[in-house]
C-alpha cells in the first residue's frame, strides 16, 4: 500500500482515521507552524492543513517526510491497538493499549502513559537496556522522573547523579541532559514532561 485515503473517517481503519490529528498534535507540541512543516516536507501549506483535518490522500512518501520533520518514526502513526473505546478515549490508557516507541540502535524504548499529546503534560515509561545511553540533548520543557527499577545515571548540565529504584528528580529541560543505564538489568523510569515534547 503506497497511499492512505483520509476523508471524514469513511472507510478507514481506526489507525488511519486519526493520522491527521496525530500530525497536528505533534506539530503543535514541537512549536512548528504549518508553514515550517510544509516547507521542510516539501508540500503546500494547504495540503498539510487538509492532511491534518483527515481530508486528503496521504502517500507514504509524504508521511515519511512529515515524520522526519516531526522527529518520529512512521510507526508512531500505525498503532491501532492504542485506540480504546469512545468513552475512554482521551481519558484512560489501558496497559495493553500504550503507544510504544523505540529509538533504533539506542536500547531505549518508551511507552506513552498519557492518553494523548494535546494536554499540558506528557507521561512516559522509559525502558533502558543495560549499557544504553541517550547522549546529551535539550528541549523546551520541564521534566521530572521516578526510577521504578534498576539504576539510572543522569547528567544535568555539568552535574551527574546515580539514581536507584525509588529515587526521583526534576529539572529544566533547556539544560543539556543525558541518561544511561550502567547496570546489568533494564532500568524503568516514569517521566513527566510539561509541555509535552514528543
Amino acid at each position: 500500500m503506497d497511499e492512505l485515503i483520509l476523508h471524514d473517517g469513511e472507510g478507514l481503519g481506526a489507525d488511519e482515521e486519526f493520522i491527521g490529528s496525530q500530525i497536528r498534535a505533534l506539530r503543535r507540541i514541537k512549536g512548528l507552524t504549518l508553514q515550517q512543516v510544509a516547507a521542510q516536507a516539501r508540500i503546500s501549506v494547504g495540503y498539510l492543513s487538509q492532511i491534518e483535518r483527515n481530508r486528503s490522500k496521504l502517500p507514504i512518501g509524504v508521511l515519511k517526510r512529515i515524520s522526519n520533520v516531526l522527529g518520529v518514526q512512521m510507526s508512531w502513526f500505525f498503532q491501532p491497538e492504542t485506540i480504546g473505546p469512545p468513552e475512554e478515549r482521551d481519558l484512560i490508557v489501558r496497559a495493553e493499549r500504550r503507544r510504544k516507541m523505540s529509538f533504533t540502535g539506542t536500547g531505549i524504548k518508551e511507552e506513552l502513559l498519557s492518553p494523548n499529546l494535546d494536554g499540558p503534560l506528557e507521561l512516559l515509561l522509559s525502558i533502558i537496556d543495560p549499557g544504553a545511553d541517550s547522549d546529551f540533548y535539550s528541549h523546551d520543557s520541564f521534566e521530572a522522573g521516578f526510577v521504578l527499577e534498576g539504576v539510572l545515571d543522569l547528567w544535568i548540565g555539568d552535574k551527574s547523579f546515580r539514581l536507584e529504584a525509588g529515587d526521583s528528580f526534576s529539572f529544566n529541560s533547556n539544560d543539556q541532559h543525558r541518561c544511561a543505564n550502567p547496570g546489568t538489568v533494564a532500568t524503568k523510569v516514569v517521566w513527566v514532561i510539561t509541555p509535552p515534547h514528543y
